[in-house]
């Protein structure tokens, strides 16, 4: 039998140093008890520290404060062994009864790693929120960091900032911070590049996120979820020249301000309504206006009016009627939804790239009082939801001349007295003017079309059919099926090639 050999010692220090840097910091630390040449040399050239606390469990409140301690002096002990730190990442748990000593030890650390002159990242988590972490100002200032991130119970209010090499910054629920402080913190990163803002607690409201103002940034991914403040939903605004991605989701605000955004590419959209529109009826303002003239005559009090001008009505501002009750007068229970997503939805209208959700649709339809053209979209993707209307589609479709990939999650959608002849579901009583129309499938320019989640249900089956048969440029389709009908890919399949298609071009492919 041969002698084991100790081939990682024989490696050089550099090495074993980057090394080290790939494990946890825990795992590294240890490795000082092998011998002087680990405690001495080998640790010292670690140059990441990934330290979380929030993966210890520990059974009641009182092992928690003595764990804790335990987790602060192995962080000292670590800290006093690394001289070169280029990345850190701190996750701990501040706890009530001892947070002078917590904020002044947390507060060591980070400015001893940027001290060193050489910190690129830090990355800071606090929480879960049960004591408050008050970060000093001399923190915001370093012309080394590159990348900063804050989630968590922390709490500032900035003087002076100096982050002149800074270029991605993540504010993720970060507990307290005025607007005044974050236009501050913007101000003071002149190279930023990408801002990553999630806020959904009550302590942060107004809203810091409301106001983004940068003249360097090129992405925004911006998450605002306040659901019980709709009335401080009044006015949002982002200045931003050189944007090219957007992704972001709120609920509406009143109005918007998007300023130079000329350069944007993609942008992705969650527009959530502040009311829930289950129980209402999709007739717009101008077809409400019509409706005691028009509606005589008519059977079914949930149809809408047979006015020649639907597309223009799909233009104006969205009225909607509670369907309660059928005998009840129209013009008693009108009622306009919050928001308005005009000047946001023209903003992005030079966009390549668009992401829809599907409460993003209802507010176009809800919210959006002129629908700009997308000269430059190339790729629609739209995500569909069994509770959401399709009643915008034709209007957008139409608004997107030179539309190559429409692509799709989920063909069932909520029908609606108003969802047009993008879909198959026409109402009975739009069908003999929708046929005697073009369809706006008819003169849509798509050449690939993508449909994600296919279940072969047979709503989707007649929008797949309405898809084939009345788009005339297809080239590819492709479709992805459900998880649970991926046993039966052969026998879709064979359905789907056997469905009409408008293209002669048209091959159809499962993914």
């Amino acid at each position: 039998m041969g002698c084991c050999r100790d081939f990682i010692s024989n490696l050089p220090d550099e090495i074993l140093g980057k090394i080290l840097s790939l494990v946890p910091t825990k795992v590294a630390a240890s490795t000082s008890i092998l011998s002087k040449r680990w405690r001495g040399n080998l640790v010292g050239l670690v140059d990441t520290l990934a330290i979380d606390e929030s993966t210890v469990v520990y059974s009641n409140e009182e092992e928690a404060r003595v764990g804790s301690q335990g987790f602060l002096n192995f962080v000292e002990k670590t800290f006093a062994l690394v001289s070169k730190i280029k990345k850190l990442s701190l996750s701990h748990v501040p706890r009530a009864g001892h947070n002078d000593d917590y904020t002044r030890r947390v507060y060591h650390w980070i400015w001893s790693a940027m001290g060193q002159g050489s910190l690129l990242e830090l990355h800071l988590l606090a929480g879960p929120v049960s004591s408050t972490v008050y970060l000093q100002l001399d923190l915001f200032t370093s012309n080394t960091l590159v990348k900063l991130s804050l989630s968590g119970a922390y709490s500032f209010i900035f003087g002076r900032v100096f982050l002149p090499a800074l270029k991605s910054l993540s504010l993720l629920t970060v507990i307290d911070i005025s607007k005044d402080s974050h236009g501050r913190l913007l101000d003071g990163c002149p190279v930023l590049e990408e801002l990553v803002m999630t806020e959904a607690s009550h302590f942060n409201w107004p809203s810091y996120g409301a106001l983004v103002d940068s003249e360097s940034l090129k992405r925004l991914v911006l998450f605002l979820d306040f659901p019980d403040c709709q009335e401080d939903h009044d006015y949002m605004a982002i200045v931003a020249p050189s944007l090219v991605y957007l992704d972001y989701s709120s609920y509406v605000f009143q109005e918007y301000s998007m300023v130079d955004l000329d350069f944007l590419v993609e942008a992705k959209l969650n527009l959530r309504l502040w009311e829930s529109t289950d129980h209402y009826d999709y007739s717009d303002a101008n077809a409400n206006a019509h409706d005691d003239d028009e509606d005589d005559d008519d059977d079914d009090n949930d149809d809408v009016d047979d006015d020649d001008n639907d597309d223009a009505d799909d233009d104006q501002v969205a009225v909607v009627v509670l369907n309660y009750d059928d005998e009840a007068d129209d013009d008693d229970d009108d009622d306009v939804i919050f928001g308005d997503v005009t000047d946001l939805v023209a903003a992005i209208s030079n966009v390549t790239t668009l992401h829809l959700s599907p409460n993003s649709l209802e507010a176009f339809h809800f919210c959006c009082k002129s629908m700009p053209v997308f000269n430059n979209l190339h790729s629609l993707f739209i995500e569909s939801d069994k509770d959401k209307g399709w009643q915008v589609m034709p209007l957008l479709l139409k608004s997107c001349p030179n539309l190559h990939t429409l692509a799709i999650k989920g063909l069932v959608h909520r029908v609606t007295n108003r969802c047009g002849d993008a879909c198959a579901c026409v109402p009975k009583k739009h069908s003999k003017i929708l046929n005697e129309d073009l369809c706006c499938l008819c003169t849509c320019q798509v050449k690939v079309l993508e449909i994600y989640e296919y279940g072969a249900s047979f709503q989707e089956m007649k929008q797949m059919t309405h898809f084939l048969d009345k788009l005339p440029c297809l080239e590819t389709v492709k479709v992805g099926v459900a998880d649970d009908k991926y046993h039966m890919r052969k026998f879709l399949r064979a359905n789907l090639l056997y469905l009409p298609r408008a293209s002669s071009k048209c091959h159809i492919q499962l993914i």
